[in-house]
């Protein structure tokens, strides 16, 4: 005769100590889970709903410019090191983790322009409009020393003086070279008092410059004839540009994928190219409502930050063409500067409030050390909601941004713009000859030619 007992072991459910989790052991047969996406879609909708209650993305201000706040520079080296110049000259070495000023540069006679580190984070380059280039010590020493008090006593180690005023500066990413933007691109060597290379493409001013990640020699600029260029340092004239209808305003390589690049746009857009085809925009970013001023890319390359005159900053994914984030407050006026932090969890904005402004990445991420636990919970909340991101109700709580009044408006008033221009072009196409007008797709509109 055969008996069937259920027996277990007492040391399979017993708890060593009071501290530690009851094990459970659970059935995954679907069978006896008939309810079990209706509770998942539930779970997805709670996650999506308290992902809106704890968005806390704006963490502090830090104040101390006494004018506008016009660029910013990071410091490859330290995490916590930030520098900012603002338009009355003043350039100001932040400690991003105190909130407070390390250290204070009598900087320019006129507006500073321009910020960049050396590779080795030892050495601070600005220029401005005063015609000069300086070249500034970095103190390690303070961003580790708790002290509050303020080194007022930088002296520049060089001051080179250069016939016309300078608009942005960059540095390589690897090497001792960095280059400056005004009535033409010129190199320079951290030695020499004047630039070893320079190079000039038209009449017009360069107003930004920047280095490719990988490739040390190679950088791109844009300027105000509505031109981005890409340059080569070991050739003796300019590789390729390309005209657009209206000016970029700022431009940033991705550093994981460092053969594209984004620029920022007047007309409201920003535009990822890749540097081998640059008659065809690879992505359109759209969403501000007036100009972009600046953009810099996260160190994952997976994303981007924007600051625009419309006194909003907006993060988009590299390859999506909305934004992720909408990042405004009441008395942040137009946004000059933006960059992400070196560990691609904070975004750092300088607007024309005298104010620099310290933001998280991802609004509602909990800050501080979490334990095992609530790691697994927020991985858990992030997998149920792109699970059931495509029904209608979760999308519509995870898209939804709250918008002020005044930019809620001239977005309205824009896309009602846009929709009277787009069926004015199919009313043309439909009354004319077949074939006489031919569409051309967003990422060409905007493009005038490719000059080699």
């Amino acid at each position: 005769m055969k008996v069937k007992v259920i027996s277990r072991s007492t040391d399979e459910f017993t708890r060593e100590r009071s501290q530690d989790l009851q094990r459970v052991y659970h059935n995954y047969d679907p069978n006896l889970r008939p309810q079990e996406k209706a509770v998942e879609y539930v779970r997805a909708l709670t996650a999506a709903k308290l992902e809106k209650i704890f968005a806390r993305p704006f963490i502090g201000a830090l104040d101390g410019h006494r004018d506008g706040v016009s660029c910013m520079a990071k410091n490859p080296n330290y995490l916590k090191g930030f520098f900012s110049g603002s338009m009355d000259g003043d350039i100001r070495l932040w400690d991003i983790a105190n909130r407070r000023t390390v250290c204070q540069y009598s900087g320019h006679q006129g507006a500073v322009r321009g910020l960049t580190v050396s590779t080795d984070g030892r050495i601070l380059v600005s220029c401005g409009t005063d015609c000069t280039v300086k070249l500034w010590n970095v103190p390690v020493a303070t961003l580790t020393d708790s002290d509050d008090s303020i080194d007022n006593s930088s002296e520049p180690l060089a001051v080179y003086v250069w016939k016309n005023a300078f608009w942005a500066v960059d540095h390589q990413w690897e090497g001792d070279l960095f280059a400056t933007a005004g009535a033409q691109v010129d190199i320079w060597n951290h030695n020499r008092s004047q630039p070893i290379n320079s190079f000039q493409w038209g009449t017009d001013t360069v107003i930004s410059v920047r280095f490719n990640p990988a490739e040390p020699n190679v950088l791109a600029t844009t300027a105000s004839d509505r031109s981005i260029t890409l340059y080569d340092l070991r050739m003796s004239s300019p590789a390729r540009k390309v005209i657009m209808r209206t000016k970029s305003n700022s431009i940033s390589w991705n550093p994981m994928e460092p053969m594209n690049f984004t620029a920022a746009n007047e007309d409201c857009n920003c535009y990822s190219y890749d540097s081998r085809k640059l008659d065809e925009a690879k992505c359109v970013h759209m969403g501000h409502e007036s100009a972009v001023m600046d953009i810099d890319y996260s160190p994952t390359g997976r994303e981007f930050v924007t600051g625009s005159y419309d006194r909003t900053i907006r993060i988009f994914q590299y390859n999506g063409g909305r934004s992720r984030e909408i990042y405004h407050t009441k008395r942040m006026q137009r946004v000059f500067c933006v960059k992400f932090s070196c560990d691609a969890s904070y975004v750092i904005s300088g607007s024309d409030d005298t104010n620099l402004r310290l933001w998280k990445a991802k609004a509602s991420e909990q800050l501080g050390v979490l334990h095992p636990r609530e790691q697994r919970k927020h991985a858990y909340h992030e997998a149920v909601k792109n699970r059931y991101k495509h029904l209608p109700e979760i999308k519509r709580i995870v898209r939804h941004r709250h918008l002020p009044k005044p930019i809620y408006k001239a977005a309205s008033l824009r896309r009602t713009m846009m929709e009277a221009e787009r069926r004015k072009a199919e009313r043309r196409k439909a009354h004319s000859a077949p074939g006489s007008i031919v569409t051309e797709p967003v990422r060409k509109r905007r493009i005038i030619k490719e000059v080699e």
